[in-house]
């Protein structure tokens, strides 16, 4: 019975080691263990990781050192083999050790981890800046040497959100516009917020800045290799923190220099130029100015102003007011049936556009354009079960600008 009992634990033990061998300790399971923090893809990143993991190793030998020595008193010096305890108490030789010893570790961590703040700090002879505000919930990037600024927002679909479909590979940190800069030059970041403290952060970049109202933090970066970098909002900013990523794409200078163009809305001659110069600035006129000031003098069908603002609703109302427009009483109203969507068209715009003081409902005036805001209002009165049947034009919009 008891061979029995033996030759089956054997085989369970067995079959757990294949089952590791086969699984933890593959590659490709390896790979999905990201334990560690990344190397990154800018100076001040790699400083860091540096920085961790000299620190790291200190830790790991003090760790050895101690257990080291506290296993070996606790086999070596155990009541079973006769070991009588020495009768001291003070020990000069031993208090000199244990104060000396820290003393200089901590000088020797102290010596590379102030370089390494002091390189931080250092924000002169950048090439580009850009300043970085956090709004609940999104991002808006100003280029202040272009005149180029625009508004980064959560883009993942809402289906994925209420688990209604599948979740792709980037989850909650996709977003609509992201914030473009160019490699191997550095660049400023300014960071400050509207209404609450929030904080910008890319882990890849080594970068987190806090955002803060009424105050201008800055740091710097050299971003190293092309790609996409993705970080989130570090900071507890309220019901939608989580829905706040921040997601960078790092071009080539030529390809930079073309996307500045194409966002000043300069010739293809013009781009060209700039690509090759990496620098030129035009005074064109935009290419899309006509276009754009056709969409808000025009005036639009309800079914047009219907689609847009479904559209500008799901990215800038839904979190707060909800699907079916029965918000979260009482801190974020309902305007299904509610006194602002079915009332005086007037307040409406005006709550939309200046918001309200004490509340969470923001101005919306600096972040939409003509068209969103008549959009999102004629759909808020007009969805769910409100008919109000009124319309707001774009250019109505503009007049009150």
């Amino acid at each position: 019975m008891l061979a029995n009992l033996l030759a089956r634990w054997r085989l369970l033990v067995q079959s757990l080691a294949v089952i590791l061998a086969s699984s933890v300790w593959s590659s490709s399971a390896l790979a999905d263990w990201k334990l560690n923090m990344p190397v990154g893809v800018t100076p001040t990143s790699q400083d860091i990781y540096g920085l961790h993991m000299l620190i790291f190793w200190i830790c790991v030998i003090i760790g050895i050192v101690v257990f080291g020595a506290m296993f070996y008193s606790i086999f070596h010096h155990r009541k079973s083999r006769g070991a009588i305890p020495a009768k001291f108490h003070e020990s000069t030789t031993v208090e000199l050790a244990w104060t000396i010893v820290p003393l200089l570790i901590l000088v020797a961590v102290a010596i590379p981890a102030t370089r390494t703040l002091i390189a931080m700090e250092q924000t002169g002879d950048s090439e580009i800046t850009i300043k970085a505000t956090g709004y609940q919930w999104k991002w808006k990037y100003d280029y202040l040497e272009d005149d180029i600024g625009f508004f980064s927002t959560l883009s993942t679909p809402r289906e994925e959100l209420y688990n209604l479909a599948e979740k792709n590979e980037h989850y909650l940190l996709e977003v609509d516009n992201p914030l473009v800069l160019p490699v191997n030059t550095k660049i400023r970041l300014l960071t400050t917020a509207a209404d609450v403290i929030h904080a910008w952060w890319v882990p890849e970049l080594g970068l987190k800045r806090d955002a803060i109202p009424g105050f201008i933090n800055d740091n710097w970066m050299i971003i190293e290799k092309t790609g996409t970098y993705r970080g989130q909002c570090a900071e507890l900013c309220g019901k939608d923190h989580g829905f706040m990523p921040v997601v960078v794409e790092a071009l080539s200078k030529e390809d930079y220099a073309k996307w500045v163009a194409e966002q000043k809305g300069e010739t293809t001659a013009d781009a060209s130029q700039a690509a090759g110069a990496a620098a030129t600035q035009t005074d064109a006129v935009s290419s899309d100015a006509a276009p754009a000031q056709a969409a808000a003098d025009r005036e639009w069908s309800m079914d047009e102003l219907m689609a847009k603002g479904e559209q500008v609703y799901g990215q800038h109302c839904v979190a707060c007011h909800q699907p079916n427009g029965q918000g979260v009483p009482p801190t974020f109203p309902a305007l299904n049936g509610g006194a602002i969507a079915t009332g005086p068209v007037d307040a409406h715009i005006d709550i939309v556009m200046h918001g309200k003081a004490g509340t969470a409902m923001v101005a919306f005036g600096a972040q939409l354009n003509d068209e969103d805001i008549a959009a999102v209002i004629t759909y808020e009165r007009n969805a769910w079960d409100n008919k109000v049947g009124d319309m707001v034009q774009p250019a109505a919009i503009k007049a009150l600008r």
